[in-house]
Protein backbone atom coordinates (compact mmCIF):
# COMPACT_ATOMS: atom_id res chain seq x y z
CA UNK A 1 0.00 0.00 0.00
CA UNK A 2 2.59 2.17 0.97
CA UNK A 3 5.41 3.40 -1.18
CA UNK A 4 8.91 2.87 -0.25
CA UNK A 5 12.11 5.13 -1.29
CA UNK A 6 15.17 2.85 -1.90
CA UNK A 7 17.79 2.17 0.32
CA UNK A 8 18.60 5.59 1.97
CA UNK A 9 21.73 7.47 1.98
CA UNK A 10 23.61 6.91 5.27
CA UNK A 11 23.03 9.90 7.54
CA UNK A 12 26.43 10.78 7.62
CA UNK A 13 26.80 10.72 3.58
CA UNK A 14 24.28 12.90 3.07
CA UNK A 15 23.34 16.90 2.75
CA UNK A 16 21.13 17.98 5.37
CA UNK A 17 17.63 16.24 6.03
CA UNK A 18 14.67 18.16 4.34
CA UNK A 19 11.86 18.67 7.13
CA UNK A 20 8.43 19.50 6.41
CA UNK A 21 6.17 20.74 9.72
CA UNK A 22 2.47 19.81 8.41
CA UNK A 23 -0.19 22.75 10.06
CA UNK A 24 -3.53 23.55 9.36
CA UNK A 25 -2.86 27.38 9.46
CA UNK A 26 -0.19 29.96 11.48
CA UNK A 27 -1.79 32.41 13.28
CA UNK A 28 -0.59 33.78 17.00
CA UNK A 29 -0.94 31.08 18.92
CA UNK A 30 1.42 29.31 21.44
CA UNK A 31 2.13 26.08 19.41
CA UNK A 32 2.39 28.40 16.54
CA UNK A 33 4.78 30.96 18.17
CA UNK A 34 7.23 27.77 19.36
CA UNK A 35 7.56 26.49 15.74
CA UNK A 36 8.80 29.61 14.49
CA UNK A 37 11.64 29.06 16.98
CA UNK A 38 12.42 26.13 16.75
CA UNK A 39 12.31 25.98 12.61
CA UNK A 40 14.78 30.01 12.83
CA UNK A 41 17.62 27.58 15.15
CA UNK A 42 17.38 24.68 13.46
CA UNK A 43 20.98 23.82 12.04
CA UNK A 44 21.28 24.78 8.56
CA UNK A 45 24.02 22.17 8.35
CA UNK A 46 21.93 19.08 9.23
CA UNK A 47 18.37 20.46 8.70
CA UNK A 48 16.48 22.09 5.76
CA UNK A 49 13.03 22.90 7.22
CA UNK A 50 9.85 24.02 5.57
CA UNK A 51 6.19 24.53 6.15
CA UNK A 52 3.26 23.61 4.87
CA UNK A 53 -0.44 25.02 6.06
CA UNK A 54 -3.11 22.78 4.31
CA UNK A 55 -5.23 25.95 4.13
CA UNK A 56 -3.99 29.45 4.74
CA UNK A 57 -0.33 30.64 6.16
CA UNK A 58 -1.95 33.17 8.34
CA UNK A 59 0.38 35.92 10.18
CA UNK A 60 3.03 33.85 11.20
CA UNK A 61 2.98 31.68 8.48
CA UNK A 62 3.33 34.91 6.12
CA UNK A 63 6.75 35.86 8.55
CA UNK A 64 8.52 32.35 7.81
CA UNK A 65 7.52 32.58 4.12
CA UNK A 66 10.47 35.44 3.77
CA UNK A 67 13.14 32.93 5.46
CA UNK A 68 12.22 29.44 4.13
CA UNK A 69 10.17 27.70 1.21
CA UNK A 70 6.46 27.63 2.61
CA UNK A 71 3.26 26.11 0.92
CA UNK A 72 -0.22 26.54 1.40
CA UNK A 73 -3.86 26.07 0.04
CA UNK A 74 -3.88 22.21 -0.31
CA UNK A 75 -6.97 21.88 1.62
CA UNK A 76 -10.58 23.63 0.47
CA UNK A 77 -12.42 22.09 2.67
CA UNK A 78 -13.54 19.73 5.13
CA UNK A 79 -14.17 17.07 3.02
CA UNK A 80 -11.25 18.30 0.41
CA UNK A 81 -10.32 14.38 -0.18
CA UNK A 82 -7.62 15.88 -3.80
CA UNK A 83 -5.64 17.21 -0.50
CA UNK A 84 -3.82 14.04 -0.09
CA UNK A 85 -2.57 13.60 -3.71
CA UNK A 86 -1.63 17.53 -3.82
CA UNK A 87 0.10 16.77 -0.62
CA UNK A 88 2.12 13.46 -1.38
CA UNK A 89 2.89 15.42 -4.62
CA UNK A 90 4.14 18.33 -2.72
CA UNK A 91 6.95 15.44 -0.60
CA UNK A 92 7.80 13.89 -3.47
CA UNK A 93 8.54 16.91 -5.69
CA UNK A 94 10.14 18.67 -2.67
CA UNK A 95 12.68 15.38 -2.00
CA UNK A 96 11.18 16.04 2.04
CA UNK A 97 13.27 13.64 4.52
CA UNK A 98 10.90 13.95 7.25
CA UNK A 99 7.42 15.29 8.35
CA UNK A 100 6.02 16.81 11.63
CA UNK A 101 2.62 17.06 11.79
CA UNK A 102 1.99 19.71 14.51
CA UNK A 103 -1.35 19.52 16.64
CA UNK A 104 -4.40 17.20 15.64
CA UNK A 105 -6.79 17.03 13.13
CA UNK A 106 -6.64 17.24 9.43
CA UNK A 107 -3.10 18.18 9.66
CA UNK A 108 -2.23 15.15 11.55
CA UNK A 109 -4.14 12.60 9.09
CA UNK A 110 -3.64 13.82 6.19
CA UNK A 111 0.23 14.74 6.85
CA UNK A 112 1.61 11.44 8.03
CA UNK A 113 -1.03 9.58 5.96
CA UNK A 114 0.60 11.62 2.55
CA UNK A 115 4.00 10.88 4.10
CA UNK A 116 3.82 7.46 4.43
CA UNK A 117 2.43 7.16 0.87
CA UNK A 118 4.92 9.29 -0.56
CA UNK A 119 7.86 7.26 0.99
CA UNK A 120 9.18 9.79 3.86
CA UNK A 121 11.36 8.18 6.15
CA UNK A 122 10.07 9.59 8.85
CA UNK A 123 6.90 10.38 10.22
CA UNK A 124 6.30 11.92 13.67
CA UNK A 125 3.43 13.81 15.42
CA UNK A 126 3.82 16.50 17.79
CA UNK A 127 0.75 17.73 20.52
CA UNK A 128 0.48 20.70 22.36
CA UNK A 129 -2.71 19.92 24.13
CA UNK A 130 -4.84 17.83 26.33
CA UNK A 131 -8.32 17.33 26.18
CA UNK A 132 -10.93 18.86 23.95
CA UNK A 133 -11.31 21.12 21.58
CA UNK A 134 -7.78 19.48 20.91
CA UNK A 135 -8.69 15.71 20.94
CA UNK A 136 -7.23 12.84 18.67
CA UNK A 137 -9.95 11.40 17.24
CA UNK A 138 -10.36 7.75 15.86
CA UNK A 139 -8.99 8.57 12.09
CA UNK A 140 -5.80 9.35 13.52
CA UNK A 141 -5.47 7.07 16.06
CA UNK A 142 -5.51 4.16 13.45
CA UNK A 143 -2.18 5.69 11.85
CA UNK A 144 -0.39 5.13 14.90
CA UNK A 145 1.35 2.18 13.12
CA UNK A 146 2.80 4.31 10.56
CA UNK A 147 4.19 6.97 12.67
CA UNK A 148 7.27 6.49 14.06
CA UNK A 149 7.02 8.87 17.09
CA UNK A 150 4.28 11.57 18.88
CA UNK A 151 6.22 14.07 20.80
CA UNK A 152 4.58 14.90 23.86
CA UNK A 153 5.75 18.26 25.94
CA UNK A 154 5.60 16.90 28.98
CA UNK A 155 6.06 13.88 31.48
CA UNK A 156 2.50 13.94 32.55
CA UNK A 157 1.39 14.76 28.64
CA UNK A 158 3.23 11.65 27.52
CA UNK A 159 0.84 9.88 29.66
CA UNK A 160 -2.08 11.47 29.01
CA UNK A 161 -1.63 10.95 25.49
CA UNK A 162 -0.72 7.30 25.95
CA UNK A 163 -4.04 6.77 28.50
CA UNK A 164 -6.66 8.99 26.36
CA UNK A 165 -5.60 9.65 23.12
CA UNK A 166 -4.31 6.49 21.76
CA UNK A 167 -0.64 7.15 21.27
CA UNK A 168 1.47 3.79 21.62
CA UNK A 169 3.80 4.48 24.86
CA UNK A 170 6.63 2.88 23.29
CA UNK A 171 6.30 5.73 20.50
CA UNK A 172 5.95 8.60 22.70
CA UNK A 173 9.18 11.13 22.91
CA UNK A 174 9.07 14.10 25.68
CA UNK A 175 10.38 17.13 23.99
CA UNK A 176 9.79 20.44 26.69
CA UNK A 177 8.49 23.65 24.93
CA UNK A 178 10.96 26.50 25.83
CA UNK A 179 11.10 29.85 25.04
CA UNK A 180 14.23 32.15 24.57
CA UNK A 181 15.66 33.90 27.85
CA UNK A 182 17.78 36.14 26.22
CA UNK A 183 14.98 37.61 24.29
CA UNK A 184 12.27 37.01 27.66
CA UNK A 185 14.41 38.36 30.49
CA UNK A 186 13.25 41.10 33.68
CA UNK A 187 13.41 44.51 32.25
CA UNK A 188 12.19 47.94 33.37
CA UNK A 189 8.55 48.69 32.68
CA UNK A 190 8.00 50.03 29.42
CA UNK A 191 7.18 54.04 30.04
CA UNK A 192 5.81 54.60 26.81
CA UNK A 193 3.69 51.24 26.46
CA UNK A 194 2.29 52.47 29.54
CA UNK A 195 1.17 55.28 28.56
CA UNK A 196 -0.29 54.20 25.54
CA UNK A 197 -2.64 52.22 27.32
CA UNK A 198 -3.47 54.80 30.07
CA UNK A 199 -2.30 52.64 33.07
CA UNK A 200 -1.76 55.65 35.84
CA UNK A 201 2.33 55.19 36.93
CA UNK A 202 2.63 53.19 39.42
CA UNK A 203 -0.75 51.30 39.42
CA UNK A 204 -0.62 47.68 40.29
CA UNK A 205 -1.07 45.19 37.67
CA UNK A 206 -2.20 41.73 36.64
CA UNK A 207 -2.65 40.14 32.97
CA UNK A 208 -3.56 37.56 31.29
CA UNK A 209 -1.95 36.38 27.68
CA UNK A 210 -3.88 33.63 25.70
CA UNK A 211 -6.10 33.25 22.73
CA UNK A 212 -9.57 34.37 23.33
CA UNK A 213 -11.03 30.98 22.93
CA UNK A 214 -13.59 29.02 25.40
CA UNK A 215 -11.21 26.48 26.80
CA UNK A 216 -8.45 30.14 27.98
CA UNK A 217 -11.54 30.53 30.23
CA UNK A 218 -11.31 34.68 30.06
CA UNK A 219 -14.55 34.56 31.72
CA UNK A 220 -12.83 33.23 34.73
CA UNK A 221 -10.04 35.60 34.77
CA UNK A 222 -12.62 38.87 35.00
CA UNK A 223 -14.93 37.74 37.58
CA UNK A 224 -11.62 37.13 39.75
CA UNK A 225 -10.53 40.73 38.48
CA UNK A 226 -13.96 41.89 39.81
CA UNK A 227 -12.63 40.79 43.20
CA UNK A 228 -9.31 42.36 43.39
CA UNK A 229 -11.09 45.21 42.22
CA UNK A 230 -13.19 45.56 45.33
CA UNK A 231 -9.98 45.72 47.28
CA UNK A 232 -7.68 47.58 45.24
CA UNK A 233 -9.65 49.92 42.59
CA UNK A 234 -7.01 51.22 41.32
CA UNK A 235 -5.53 48.35 40.07
CA UNK A 236 -5.57 47.40 35.75
CA UNK A 237 -6.09 44.55 34.17
CA UNK A 238 -4.26 43.52 31.31
CA UNK A 239 -6.07 41.17 28.10
CA UNK A 240 -3.52 40.01 25.55
CA UNK A 241 -4.81 38.29 22.76
CA UNK A 242 -7.25 37.81 19.97
CA UNK A 243 -10.04 35.09 19.29
CA UNK A 244 -13.81 34.71 19.00
CA UNK A 245 -14.70 35.34 22.00
CA UNK A 246 -13.29 38.58 21.98
CA UNK A 247 -16.68 40.77 22.02
CA UNK A 248 -18.48 38.56 24.25
CA UNK A 249 -15.43 38.90 26.87
CA UNK A 250 -14.87 42.65 26.39
CA UNK A 251 -19.23 43.27 27.24
CA UNK A 252 -18.69 40.60 30.36
CA UNK A 253 -16.06 43.48 31.14
CA UNK A 254 -18.36 46.25 31.07
CA UNK A 255 -21.32 44.24 33.40
CA UNK A 256 -18.99 44.04 36.00
CA UNK A 257 -17.96 47.69 35.91
CA UNK A 258 -14.20 47.06 34.49
CA UNK A 259 -14.57 48.96 31.38
CA UNK A 260 -12.22 51.69 33.03
CA UNK A 261 -9.55 48.93 34.27
CA UNK A 262 -9.32 46.40 31.58
CA UNK A 263 -7.47 46.76 28.78
CA UNK A 264 -8.16 44.29 25.75
CA UNK A 265 -4.40 44.92 23.47
CA UNK A 266 -5.33 42.38 20.92
CA UNK A 267 -2.43 40.43 18.91
CA UNK A 268 0.84 41.69 20.40
CA UNK A 269 4.32 40.81 19.01
CA UNK A 270 6.29 43.12 21.75
CA UNK A 271 5.21 40.69 24.47
CA UNK A 272 8.27 40.89 26.77
CA UNK A 273 7.60 44.80 26.48
CA UNK A 274 3.58 44.11 27.52
CA UNK A 275 5.23 42.00 30.69
CA UNK A 276 7.44 44.51 31.93
CA UNK A 277 3.91 46.18 32.67
CA UNK A 278 2.57 43.38 34.45
CA UNK A 279 4.01 42.54 37.76
CA UNK A 280 1.25 39.11 38.20
CA UNK A 281 0.78 37.31 35.62
CA UNK A 282 -2.64 34.92 35.32
CA UNK A 283 -4.17 32.14 33.56
CA UNK A 284 -6.75 30.37 34.31
CA UNK A 285 -7.01 27.81 31.05
CA UNK A 286 -9.49 24.85 31.71
CA UNK A 287 -6.64 22.42 30.91
CA UNK A 288 -2.80 23.19 29.76
CA UNK A 289 -0.10 21.08 28.42
CA UNK A 290 3.57 23.40 29.00
CA UNK A 291 1.89 26.62 27.98
CA UNK A 292 4.28 29.44 26.91
CA UNK A 293 2.78 31.90 28.69
CA UNK A 294 3.42 30.68 31.82
CA UNK A 295 7.38 29.97 30.50
CA UNK A 296 7.75 33.73 29.51
CA UNK A 297 6.34 34.93 32.05
CA UNK A 298 8.81 32.96 34.49
CA UNK A 299 11.48 33.75 31.81
CA UNK A 300 10.68 37.78 32.75
CA UNK A 301 10.66 37.11 36.09
CA UNK A 302 7.52 37.39 36.99
CA UNK A 303 5.11 35.09 39.23
CA UNK A 304 2.26 33.37 38.14
CA UNK A 305 -1.21 32.29 39.54
CA UNK A 306 -2.17 29.27 37.71
CA UNK A 307 -5.00 26.07 37.80
CA UNK A 308 -3.34 22.96 38.84
CA UNK A 309 -4.46 21.63 35.56
CA UNK A 310 -2.85 19.30 33.24
CA UNK A 311 0.91 19.82 33.22
CA UNK A 312 1.46 22.83 35.08
CA UNK A 313 2.14 21.49 38.21
CA UNK A 314 5.41 20.02 36.94
CA UNK A 315 6.21 24.00 35.71
CA UNK A 316 5.96 25.25 38.81
CA UNK A 317 5.35 23.60 42.64
CA UNK A 318 2.48 25.79 44.83
CA UNK A 319 4.59 28.28 46.02
CA UNK A 320 8.37 28.27 44.14
CA UNK A 321 7.70 30.31 41.43
CA UNK A 322 3.65 31.67 41.96
CA UNK A 323 0.60 30.01 43.13
CA UNK A 324 -1.49 26.49 41.81
CA UNK A 325 -5.31 27.33 42.63
CA UNK A 326 -7.90 24.96 42.00
CA UNK A 327 -10.22 25.70 38.73
CA UNK A 328 -13.30 27.47 38.61
CA UNK A 329 -13.01 29.25 42.15
CA UNK A 330 -12.17 33.26 41.38
CA UNK A 331 -11.96 33.67 44.81
CA UNK A 332 -8.60 31.92 45.09
CA UNK A 333 -7.59 34.11 42.19
CA UNK A 334 -8.21 36.93 43.48
CA UNK A 335 -6.84 36.01 46.85
CA UNK A 336 -3.44 35.12 45.69
CA UNK A 337 -3.14 37.64 43.31
CA UNK A 338 -3.79 40.56 46.25
CA UNK A 339 -0.67 38.95 48.19
CA UNK A 340 1.37 38.70 45.59
CA UNK A 341 0.79 42.73 45.68
CA UNK A 342 1.15 42.73 48.95
CA UNK A 343 4.40 41.36 49.92
CA UNK A 344 6.81 42.63 46.90
CA UNK A 345 9.79 40.30 48.64
CA UNK A 346 7.96 37.40 48.26
CA UNK A 347 6.78 38.50 44.47
CA UNK A 348 10.33 39.00 43.48
CA UNK A 349 11.48 35.84 44.59
CA UNK A 350 9.80 33.78 43.18
CA UNK A 351 9.96 35.25 40.15
CA UNK A 352 13.81 34.67 39.80
CA UNK A 353 13.31 31.03 41.26
CA UNK A 354 10.77 30.99 38.03
CA UNK A 355 13.87 32.43 35.76
CA UNK A 356 15.86 29.88 36.98
CA UNK A 357 14.00 26.81 36.36
CA UNK A 358 13.30 28.24 32.67
CA UNK A 359 16.80 28.27 31.80
CA UNK A 360 17.56 25.30 33.63
CA UNK A 361 14.61 23.07 32.05
CA UNK A 362 12.64 25.60 29.31
CA UNK A 363 15.20 27.32 27.09
CA UNK A 364 14.73 26.60 23.61
CA UNK A 365 18.19 25.38 22.81
CA UNK A 366 16.98 22.45 24.54
CA UNK A 367 13.18 22.11 22.95
CA UNK A 368 15.55 22.49 19.61
CA UNK A 369 18.36 20.06 20.40
CA UNK A 370 15.09 17.45 21.55
CA UNK A 371 13.60 17.91 17.97
CA UNK A 372 16.83 17.51 16.10
CA UNK A 373 18.00 14.80 18.08
CA UNK A 374 14.68 12.64 17.53
CA UNK A 375 14.76 13.30 13.27
CA UNK A 376 18.00 12.60 12.74
CA UNK A 377 18.37 9.73 15.31
CA UNK A 378 14.72 7.66 13.26
CA UNK A 379 16.40 8.66 10.04
CA UNK A 380 19.63 7.26 10.99
CA UNK A 381 18.46 4.36 12.44
CA UNK A 382 16.13 3.64 9.20
CA UNK A 383 19.51 4.15 7.25
CA UNK A 384 21.64 2.17 9.03
CA UNK A 385 22.18 -1.40 8.22
CA UNK A 386 19.95 -4.25 9.93
CA UNK A 387 20.59 -4.53 13.65
CA UNK A 388 23.15 -1.33 13.51
CA UNK A 389 20.71 1.31 13.47
CA UNK A 390 20.19 1.83 17.24
CA UNK A 391 24.17 1.16 18.27
CA UNK A 392 25.11 4.41 17.43
CA UNK A 393 25.49 6.88 19.73
CA UNK A 394 22.89 9.15 18.19
CA UNK A 395 20.36 6.55 17.39
CA UNK A 396 20.41 5.77 21.03
CA UNK A 397 19.73 9.55 22.50
CA UNK A 398 17.16 10.24 19.69
CA UNK A 399 14.77 7.14 20.11
CA UNK A 400 14.72 6.95 23.95
CA UNK A 401 12.53 9.43 26.38
CA UNK A 402 14.22 12.62 27.00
Amino acid sequence: MFRRRHKLTPIEDRGPLRVMFVLTSMPVGGAETLLVEIIRRMDRGRFSPEVCCLKRLDALGETLAGEIPTHAGLLCHKWDLAVLPRLIKLLQQRRIDAVVSVGPGDKMFWGRLAARLAGVPVVCSALHSMGLPDHVEIPNRLLAPITDAFIAVARSHAVYLAEHEGCPPCKIRVISNGVDVEKFHPRWPARSLRAELGIPPGAATAGIIAALRPEKDHELFLRAAALVHRQLPEMHFLVVGDGPLREEIQLLAGRLSLEKVVHFLGTRSEIPEVLSLIDVVVLTSRMEANPISILEAMACEKPVVAPAVGTIPEMSGDGASGFLVQRRQPEAFAERVIELLGDGDRAAAMGREGRQQVIAHWSIDRTVEGYQELIAGIYAAKSSPPGKGESTPLGRRALSAR
